[in-house]
């Protein structure tokens, strides 16, 4: 799994580092991707970041 933001329509509104923590930290426009290719157990709290996003700007990309 593998975390990706689409900066442009990001607005840092936050939402996914309540969800993610450890995975995303908001400032104030921006999120930063603190793990891109996070550990599989933290796929709920990840697709929750991407779920809630108020931009849709999140995705989560599955390499196989």
């Amino acid at each position: 799994m593998r975390v990706e933001v689409d900066l442009d329509l990001c607005q840092g509104h936050g939402m996914c580092e309540m969800e993610a923590p450890d995975v995303f930290r908001a400032h104030a426009d921006h999120v930063e991707i603190l793990q891109r290719e996070p550990d599989e157990s933290r796929r709920a709290e990840v697709e929750a970041a991407v779920t809630y996003c108020p931009t849709q700007a999140l995705k989560i990309v599955d390499d196989e």
